[in-house]
């Protein structure tokens, strides 16, 4: 039986068919019949739709005629880990999908027929404990003192002399307020290498075979649609970068015999307006918070009520069972919110699970969920204005803007880095807290197919042609079948 060809599968955030319009590399490549637009999951953010995209399911459990089918889990960017109320948002770990991913699924039945299969992933999400051959993954190192230090994670370790030439990753151009193309640019780069070297990078000494599927994550489509919105930042430039990055990946593609297909997780639009459901929240008593020197916390042990936003999506866990009719009532009356799911009711947007909030929120089209749960900015907690992820019970899209009533924040930024350089505790306070500066968001299903995600191959499909994102995930079971 004739071995498949080996597949490179770049996941370009972000991309849409009105963008790749505006790539003539990749246009030129990916002919207009061969690029489906896919109906994307809620939310659509990176964790869900990367963990619907590797697994072919939704986060929620779906009952069908067989039984229940269930979920990945994977319900937003973050949730409550109700074991220990913590909110928890950017885990890497691949044991949060309860569900089999591709690359485990596809080597266990190669494995069963006497056969490997090697995976290599670059940047995609659940890389920590993946079960694949190579993963490079963004990972700090944060040291007892409070101090961190900007790295990647190589595994196998003994691969990492063999990427040591590429220098240091820039991770604040991954994000932040100077996130940009270099991040990408370096990946980019990263996966050439890994393309062209195959499993020479895994050993010196082993002959030089192509990884069977090589996963790419590019961002740079996250950041400037985000910021300004579609209608507001220069599209043309960001897509014209981005696909210079991709006719490199294509060229090493080709060298190596390889097939290339781009895939996408969500497309971005246009908002204007924020919704607080943790202020709102707080007004009616339900959220409680507990002050202290560095400003308020939320406190979700005593919290009625709290949500966990997502761009445009929310959890809202409820601690009493009675509390949960009155709060669809009020919550249905903010401004921005458009439909409050409750219940079982969640399995019509696909997150009826256990981790899901008591409540699931939908903003309107061009409003997104804010997380802020103070009253008055001074006492806002002091994590606010810096770029902590895992800190925040929230996505936080300011943190991609400087703090523009500071003289000179770029200036400022390096100085706090030179501290933490010379070994001094310090906070990198530079992130702007006025939400009014985010003009862009996803997390919905668009209106129009143009700004669905999409997957585009390089010749046309031999089977059924995609619909929906978790579409991909038969589509790669296809592919990998003996011929």
């Amino acid at each position: 039986m004739q071995r498949p060809r080996p597949l490179v599968l770049i996941n370009a955030v972000g991309l849409t068919r009105r963008i790749l319009s505006l790539m003539p590399k990749c246009a030129a490549r990916f002919r207009v019949e061969q690029v489906a637009p896919l109906e994307p999951v809620l939310p659509a953010v990176t964790m869900t739709a990367q963990a619907s995209l590797l697994t072919g399911r939704t986060a929620g459990d779906v009952v069908t005629a067989d039984g229940v089918l269930p979920g990945h889990g994977i319900v937003a960017n973050g949730w409550l880990f109700r074991d220990t109320m913590e909110v928890r948002f950017w885990q890497q770990s691949n044991q949060l999908l309860q569900a089999e991913p591709i690359y485990s699924r596809l080597k266990r039945e190669y494995e069963s027929a006497g056969r490997n299969f090697r995976v290599a992933k670059l940047f995609w999400w659940f890389n920590q404990g993946a079960n694949v051959d190579l993963s490079v993954t963004p990972k700090p190192h944060y040291g007892s003192d409070g101090s961190k230090a900007f790295d990647i994670d190589v595994v196998p370790r003994s691969a990492r002399p063999a990427l040591d030439d590429l220098g240091a990753f820039p991770f604040s151009a991954f994000w932040g307020p100077m996130s940009g193309i270099q991040s990408s640019a370096w990946i980019g780069k990263l996966s050439e290498r890994v393309i062209r070297e195959g499993t020479l990078i895994l050993d010196s000494n082993a002959p030089r075979e192509s990884f069977d599927l090589t996963m790419i994550y590019l961002p740079h489509l996250d950041y400037d649609p985000q910021r300004d919105g579609p209608a507001g930042c220069d599209l043309r430039k960001c897509a014209t970068e981005l696909d210079e990055i991709i006719a490199g990946i294509l060229q090493a593609a080709d060298q190596t015999g390889a097939d290339v297909w781009l895939v996408s997780e969500y497309g971005h639009v246009d908002v204007s307006r924020p919704v607080f459901l943790n202020r709102w929240l707080r007004e009616q008593k339900l959220l409680v918070v507990r002050d202290g020197p560095f400003g308020e916390t939320l406190d979700t042990f005593n919290s009625r009520a709290f949500a966990v936003v997502d761009h445009q999506l929310a959890h809202v866990y409820v601690r009493q069972p009675a509390d949960v009719t009155t709060l669809v009532g009020g919550l249905q009356t903010i401004p921005g919110v458009k439909e409050v799911y409750a219940g079982d009711d969640r399995a019509k947007i696909g997150l009826n699970h256990a981790r899901s909030g008591e409540l699931v929120l939908l903003s309107e089209p061009d409003a997104w969920f804010a997380y802020p749960y103070w009253l008055d900015d001074r006492r806002a907690p002091d994590f606010a204005g810096t770029v902590d992820i895992h800190r925040k019970p929230g996505f936080d899209p300011c943190e991609m803007f400087f703090d523009q009533n500071l003289f000179w924040p770029k200036g400022k930024a390096a100085f706090r880095l030179l501290q933490k350089t010379l070994g001094f505790r310090t906070r990198f306070d530079v992130i702007s807290q006025d939400v009014k500066l985010v003009r862009g968001s996803h997390g919905l299903i668009p209106d129009h197919q143009d700004d669905f995600p999409i997957l585009a191959t390089e010749t046309p499909l031999e089977t059924t042609p995609p619909r929906r994102l978790t579409d991909v995930y038969r589509l790669l079971l296809e592919k990998f079948r003996d011929r």
